[in-house]
């Protein structure tokens, strides 16, 4: 069982910044593929940002391309959202998914966090 903790949301302005950070409890955190999702009200949930077990793949869906960037340090068994230049669109909750198979886009990963608001004002 893996236990992801979110933290790092918050209320900012458009134009700002906010790095999220996921906290994974896995002893084997370096073999999990990591992924950020976001759901804002009234809407799906939809993929962010992934990247693979050894950092070597990162991959961004288009609306974050060139302000988002997606890191890892298994050191800490953590993994971070870097967000910029973010947009009231921007705004939801995210979401962290870790899963030792990949998983892609998809909303198949095994493990979940609860979640951390982000709210961004125009």
């Amino acid at each position: 069982q893996v236990q992801l903790v979110e933290s790092g949301g918050g209320l900012v302005q458009a134009g700002g910044s906010l790095r999220l950070s996921c906290a994974a409890s896995a002893r084997t955190f370096s073999n999990y593929h990591m992924a950020w999702f976001r759901q804002a009200p009234a809407k799906d949930r939809e993929f962010v940002a992934r990247i693979s077990w050894s950092a070597g793949i990162r991959a961004y869906a288009d609306s974050v391309k060139g302000r988002f960037a997606i890191s890892r340090d298994n050191a800490k068994n953590t993994v971070y959202l870097q967000m910029n230049s973010l947009k009231p669109e921007d705004t939801a909750v995210y979401y962290c998914a870790a899963d030792l198979n990949f998983r892609g886009e998809s909303l198949a990963y095994a493990y979940w966090g609860r979640g951390t608001q982000v709210t961004v004002s125009s």
